[in-house]
């Protein structure tokens, strides 16, 4: 992923949470789940800056959504406790894989601060970036 195209995502995120007037972290990495952009919005909880990279760092490493990561690490899934690997993964909705108009995987986005719809919403609003770049 070019910096140029996570730091775009990032301002499509914050934009929308200003829009729907909540205040949340975002965090993108690359497809090594490397950061490459993040920011904390003024009045985002300090604990949601490591669920937003979690988020990311689940998608990435999974190459999926993390709402879809918690169908498998739920206690019922086939790989309940899951999340406890690599460091530390996070379960639910928030984290979305970024991939380019060919397919190829480019990294993840996450968001967290806001109701888990909220979030996954904000993070699919700077997918478009994605999309058009």
């Amino acid at each position: 992923m070019k910096l140029s195209l996570a730091l775009s995502m990032l301002d499509a995120a914050l934009a929308e949470a200003r829009r729907i007037e909540v205040n949340v972290c975002v965090s993108i990495v690359d497809a090594a789940a490397w950061p490459m952009a993040f920011a904390r919005m003024d009045g985002a909880p300090l604990g949601v800056v490591d669920v937003s990279q979690k988020k990311a760092r689940t998608a990435a490493l999974f190459q999926m959504d993390s709402a879809d990561f918690a169908a498998k690490g739920h206690p019922n899934g086939e790989a309940y406790t899951l999340e406890n690997t690599n460091g530390g993964l996070t379960s639910f909705g928030g984290g979305l894989v970024i991939k380019a108009t060919d397919g190829s995987f480019l990294g993840a986005i996450g968001v967290s601060g806001a109701k888990t719809e909220d979030d996954i919403a904000i993070a699919r609003v700077a997918m478009k970036q994605a999309v058009n770049n």
